[in-house]
């Protein structure tokens, strides 16, 4: 006998909801924060080994990937921030209703591309 009525939720079952959409996005992004700073450091070491290294760098970085991973991590950072004001929030005690959990994920899932718009031409704008 078949059983087309599990116990626990799984993918076939379970509807997404935008809170779990954010929390699994903000616990992948931030591994990929994690990385970034490390790559980051490890930049910023190459200035002490002289100017090859970090020209090659600089190279990677004005290159069409280069700016794309840089517009990308802005978007990552901008993201976690702002998930975890949201969180902080939720720490206090506020926003656990449902209909205040939904319109807070869409301000930072909306707000996290907002800033990243910003970022970048600020950036155009000083560099």
């Amino acid at each position: 006998m078949q059983n087309n009525n599990p116990l626990s939720p799984h993918l076939q079952v379970y509807k997404w909801q935008i809170s779990s959409l954010l929390s699994i996005t903000h616990r992948i992004v931030g591994v990929i924060n994690f990385i970034a700073i490390t790559i980051i450091c490890f930049w910023s070491v190459s200035l002490l080994l002289g100017q090859t290294s970090y020209q090659f760098i600089q190279t990677f970085l004005n290159s069409i990937f280069g700016k794309f991973l840089v517009i990308s991590l802005c978007w990552t950072f901008s993201f976690h921030i702002l998930n975890e004001v949201r969180h902080l929030f939720w720490d206090a005690g506020y926003g656990f209703d449902l209909k205040i959990a939904k319109i807070t994920g869409v301000i930072t899932l909306f707000g996290s591309f907002v800033l990243t718009i910003l970022f970048y031409i600020l950036g155009r704008h000083i560099f």
